[in-house]
Parts: C-alpha cells; sequence; structure tokens
C-alpha cells in the first residue's frame, strides 16, 4: 500500500472510531481521539489535506478498498489497467466515479449476506438488519473476546456470513483502540469495511454479564454488527438509535426480562421502533 494511503487509512480509522463514540454517548476518550486526529491530518501535504477535507464532508468513508475489481465506496466497475495501479501501490489513486482514494486490501474482504426473500410484508426499522435467528437469550461467555466469538459464529451458524474466525479478529483488533463497552452495561463491537451484503446485527444478553473493557463493570447487552462499506455512513445512526433506546433502564430491563429468542426479538423491534425508523 502506498505510504499516503496507509496514513489515510489509520486517519480514517479514528475519525471513525471517534464518531463510534461520540454515536454511543460516550464522551471520556474523544480528547485523546481529537490529540491523534489532529497529529495525523497535521502531517499531510496541504494539497492532500484539502483532499481529504472535501471527501469527509460527504461520507466519512473516504479511502474504500478494492474488492473484485469494484470501488467497494460506489460500486462501479473499475478498469482492469486502475486496478492494476491501485493493487502495485505506487501512487495514490481515486475512483473516477465516487472520487474516493482506493486501496487494494492485504487479504480478501470478507462476508456474504444470507439470501433474503422478496415475498412478504415489507421490513422496518431494526428488522432491516437483524432477524430473530441472530437473537441469543444466554451468552455462555464472560470474558470479551470469548463473547465476540460466539456471537460471529452465531452469524455464521445462520448463514449471514462467511469466515467468522476472520470477523472474530477484526473484532478484537478494534476493541483494541477504544472499547465499544459503555455505560448501562452495553456494548457496539463491530467489523467495518466488509464486502458484499448488508448491514446486520447480532444480539446476545448475559445476566451473569460479560467483562468488556470497563474496570469493574460488566457488560449485559451485546450488539455486534458487521458493516460494509456501503453502509459506513448508516450504522452510525443504528448504533446511536440503539444507544440512546437502551439508556432507558425501563428498556433493558424489557428486554432482560425475555428469555427465548423471539420474546427478545419482538421486544427489540418494539423498543427500537422510535429510534430506529
Amino acid at each position: 500500500m502506498h505510504p499516503i494511503v496507509n496514513h489515510l487509512v489509520q486517519l480514517q480509522e479514528l475519525t471513525l472510531v471517534r464518531a463510534e463514540q461520540k454515536a454511543s454517548g460516550k464522551d471520556c476518550d474523544l480528547a485523546q481521539l481529537d490529540a491523534s486526529i489532529q497529529i495525523l491530518t497535521g502531517q499531510l501535504a496541504d494539497d492532500v489535506r484539502l483532499t481529504v477535507g472535501k471527501l469527509i464532508k460527504r461520507d466519512p468513508m473516504f479511502v474504500v478498498p478494492v474488492s473484485n475489481s469494484v470501488c467497494a465506496g460506489c460500486g462501479m466497475h473499475l478498469p482492469t489497467s486502475l486496478v492494476q495501479v491501485v493493487r502495485q501501490g505506487h501512487q495514490v489513486t481515486s475512483c473516477p466515479t465516487c472520487t474516493r482514494i482506493l486501496f487494494h486490501p492485504e487479504s480478501p474482504l470478507r462476508h456474504t449476506q444470507k439470501p433474503t426473500s422478496r415475498v412478504g410484508p415489507r421490513k422496518i426499522g431494526i428488522q432491516r438488519f437483524s432477524d430473530v435467528s441472530l437473537m441469543i437469550p444466554r451468552l455462555e461467555a464472560v470474558e470479551r473476546d470469548e463473547a465476540i466469538r460466539e456471537m460471529a459464529m452465531k452469524l455464521q451458524e445462520t448463514g449471514f456470513v462467511d469466515m467468522a474466525d476472520r470477523l472474530t479478529e477484526d473484532a478484537i483488533r478494534r476493541e483494541t483502540i477504544v472499547s465499544t463497552a459503555v455505560e448501562h452495561g452495553l456494548a457496539f463491537p463491530h467489523v467495518r469495511s466488509v464486502d458484499g451484503g448488508g448491514l446486520t446485527l447480532a444480539l446476545g444478553m448475559s445476566h451473569k454479564g460479560v467483562k468488556f473493557g470497563q474496570p469493574r463493570k460488566l457488560t449485559r447487552l451485546i450488539f455486534f454488527m458487521v458493516i460494509p462499506t456501503a453502509a459506513s455512513a448508516f450504522y452510525l445512526k443504528l448504533i446511536a438509535g440503539l444507544a440512546t433506546t437502551f439508556m432507558a433502564e425501563e428498556a433493558r430491563e424489557k428486554l432482560m426480562a425475555e428469555t427465548a429468542a423471539d420474546g427478545m426479538w419482538k421486544t427489540l423491534c418494539k423498543l427500537t421502533r422510535p429510534s430506529i425508523p
């Protein structure tokens, strides 16, 4: 990968992490993230900084991978010659359609969405991103990494994703930057920049609690998300909607009172109706 592109990928990661923290209502790490973002931004050449500034105003994902000769940002097929230039990494290259900066991932992107039927009523709210089969009433895990692995395996077993081991590794790596655990026993682990499919959410509950990253505090509701590049903007709204709903003690108690997947699913859909349109 070109050194400048690698630099921009790191900058984008921190920018998105900051946006995630803001969306989930966790403000304690913002100053540290702001300082790191300022340092990385200050190291850019003036012309690159100007370009990035224009791109990021339009979409938080301004550096995107090339997958199967397609720009992961806009979905347009790229000329073979351009794909080769991106793969070689000798220069900074942009998509001719959406102008995002392109890079070639070191390993294939992962995620295949379970086929969904077009028959039936139109899905709304949280139903667009999850399913009753992705509800886990009783997580067995008591540690963060175990919980992430358990939920990734659930996504794979139900046919929503492939390569659960890779998803687990990437989600744990994301947690090492800044924990996605927030107040009131909530956590939002996720993997971004996957290929294909749609934004997918699994929900796991733990009555005994999971040691997820907050000292002396246990996490009881874990929302695990797999996020394709094309959904880079909306997943922040999803995190914000979930955080808004379950910061309320009454909502958490109603969900935690459910003991079966179907009850969890119905309660989740009902509680998030006002916050996730």
